[in-house]
């Protein structure tokens, strides 16, 4: 009777563990598609954080002052029609346990960026940008490291311990630094992992 019970419970772990690798398995595959988000979310946050420290930098006209905020409001607005658009073509398509968790990873660190401003706004009466970059990036690196580790993705991991890197190495610099370490970030992070996910993605 006990052998049984033993046999059973063997199975059902095996079964189990089976059952999660293939879940994984189809996450991983589901991520190398969604490898355009990442291109596309890190080419616009790296356009982002490099204009800005072109801002600082150099002394620009108005004019090139209004074209650089034009086109990114133009990127801004073009990433979210096509997050949209995607998201709504993956819906009708597997979900997953998996899927939907790292679904919440991504919805949380957006919560906690809106937080982390509301808290420093009370207690320090104004945004210090100089602190936010770097807090905002080493919420990134997590978000990415978090995601690399539930998919057993090393070079989801990689890039989320160089944000994290780069983080802390921002946090020593005055704000334009930190906005040309923020833009090396994007691309080691999402813009060459997310090329190389989605080149990937049939096979």
């Amino acid at each position: 009777m006990d052998t049984n019970k033993n046999t059973s419970d063997f199975f059902n772990e095996t079964q189990s563990l089976l059952v999660i690798k293939e879940m994984i398995k189809v996450s991983k595959n589901k991520l190398k598609r969604d490898g355009i988000l990442f291109i596309v979310w890190g080419w616009l946050f790296f356009y982002k954080s490099i204009m800005g420290y072109v801002e600082r930098k150099f002394l620009l006209t108005s004019q090139i002052q209004k074209l650089i905020n034009y086109l990114e409001f133009v990127l801004l607005i073009a990433c979210v029609a096509f997050t949209i658009y995607y998201l709504l073509k993956q819906r009708k398509k597997i979900q997953t346990y998996i899927g939907i968790s790292l679904r919440y990873v991504w919805v949380s660190l957006f919560v906690c960026m809106v937080l982390v401003n509301l808290v420093q706004f009370n207690v320090l009466h104004s945004i210090n940008f100089e602190l936010q970059h770097p807090v905002f990036m080493v919420l990134m690196a997590f978000a990415v490291t978090v995601t690399g580790g539930i998919l057993r993705y090393r070079l989801i991991i990689i890039g989320g311990v160089i944000f994290g890197a780069l983080a802390l190495t921002a946090s020593y610099l005055k704000i334009q630094e930190q906005l040309l370490i923020e833009s090396v970030a994007w691309i080691t992070a999402f813009i060459i992992p997310g090329h190389i996910l989605y080149a990937n993605r049939e096979k």
